[in-house]
């Protein structure tokens, strides 16, 4: 029954021409599902290193499989279905990340790890293209705010990962990660009811609108220019996030001898920043126009992220929380900037995108790996400190909200 009246009041939508925020918030939700059970992969971490012995570098390649069997996926699904769109595929992919939960929580040496780490991958890898095309059709023309909403419940999810891991999977072994996989259902069970608003108005104004193809005023230069800065700013965001996402937990417990609870809660505040400077994000860049949102969180988080290794342990979480915010206002900037430039390609964009994102995290996850087993985790921080001053290529982009008024 419920289920029932959740479809009627998403399907009746389809004659609202404004904003479709039931909508949005129900993808938001279960972003939020979706990312709270792959930040529990993450911060089991140091549960699976103690049960199987890992070393650093073991743990870096647990990241880049889960980052890759998302990354190499995502681009491939966004394109496939930019051509032809699949609605129901989202709780489809849903399922794979609850078989691989299941499996994680049944894991019995590091190559069962790997392959449920690639399962949630997967479910990614589905999840991502097809539900900001989603975000794209509900948003009426606020795309950036429309991206925001998505994406902050993806941020939340991933603070909430941690606090999951403290209070039941720490406590209880890594049987209990069972449990979470329960989440995963209650995402299905959303996700259907998105699928059929999503086929409902797929060939109505809001899907022809996302499908549409408009002049941006660009050359084909300018373009490869752009995305080219893009990518680097993408490098910049994600490696300085995998070292504080794989690694804070490892540098806290070992410069302030933190005990693995406590720095569980030390990563909940780096990542409600995270979540706090995603939702101020994307409806600023509605305001003041994408490319200073973009230059100016990615550049801005640079001075926090210099002076967090030399930092006590209260001045580190107000850094870190900081650095978050900063940094991560950027991503629905750039996501909406992108499609901007490649307008009518939705799907490519955001699944080239997140997969980058992800790929790119996992690839910096296993490098800083190695590095800190060859050096230490306190010199990686020094050497990450850097990386937001990359920032400064955002100065080139150009500004699209003057060529669309010249065009």
């Amino acid at each position: 029954m419920k289920d029932t009246v959740a479809a009627q009041t998403l399907l009746s939508l389809q004659k609202t021409p404004g904003v479709a925020y039931p909508v949005l918030g129900a993808i938001s939700v279960t972003h939020l599902l979706n990312d709270m059970m792959q930040s529990v992969l993450l911060a089991i971490y140091p549960l699976l290193q103690g049960n199987f012995d890992l070393s650093f570098v073991q743990i870096g390649f647990i990241t880049l499989a889960f980052q890759f069997s998302s990354s190499l996926l995502q681009p491939v699904i966004g394109y496939f279905t930019d051509r032809r769109p699949l609605p129901y595929s989202l709780p489809v992919g849903m399922g794979f990340t609850f078989f691989g939960l299941l499996l994680l929580s049944q894991a019995w040496n590091y190559h069962s790890i790997i392959i449920a780490a690639m399962l949630v991958g997967t479910g990614s890898s589905v999840f991502h293209p097809e539900s900001s095309r989603v975000a794209r059709m509900a948003s009426a023309g606020h795309h950036g705010l429309a991206q925001s909403i998505f994406q902050v419940g993806g941020n939340i999810g991933s603070s909430i990962g941690p606090l999951l891991v403290a209070f039941l999977i720490v406590p209880r072994g890594q049987s209990s990660v069972a449990w979470v996989s329960l989440a995963a259902l209650a995402g299905m069970v959303i996700l259907l009811q998105v699928s059929r608003w999503y086929s409902y108005n797929l060939t109505g104004t809001r899907g022809k609108n996302t499908l549409r193809k408009t002049e941006t005023g660009l050359s084909k230069a300018e373009v490869t220019k752009a995305m080219g800065i893009l990518l680097t700013l993408l490098f910049s965001k994600y490696f300085y996030l995998a070292g504080l996402t794989s690694y804070f937990i490892f540098y806290l417990m070992d410069r302030f001898d933190l005990p693995v609870q406590q720095a569980q809660y030390c990563l909940f505040v780096f990542l409600s920043g995270v979540a706090l400077g995603t939702m101020i994000g994307g409806p600023v860049g509605d305001r003041v126009g994408r490319k200073r949102v973009i230059w100016g969180s990615i550049l801005g988080a640079a001075p926090f992220a210099l002076a967090l290794p030399y930092a006590s342990l209260f001045w580190t979480l107000v850094l870190v929380f900081c650095a978050g915010v900063m940094i991560a206002s950027a991503f629905p900037a750039i996501i909406v900037y992108a499609q901007e430039l490649m307008p009518g390609k939705t799907g490519t964009v955001s699944g080239l995108f997140y997969g980058l994102a992800f790929g790119m995290a996992g690839i910096g996850a296993a490098v800083l790996g190695k590095l800190a087993d060859a050096t230490s985790i306190e010199y990686v921080y020094h050497v990450c400190s850097y990386l937001p001053l990359l920032g400064l290529t955002a100065f080139f982009l150009p500004d699209m909200r003057e060529r669309t008024h010249h065009a």
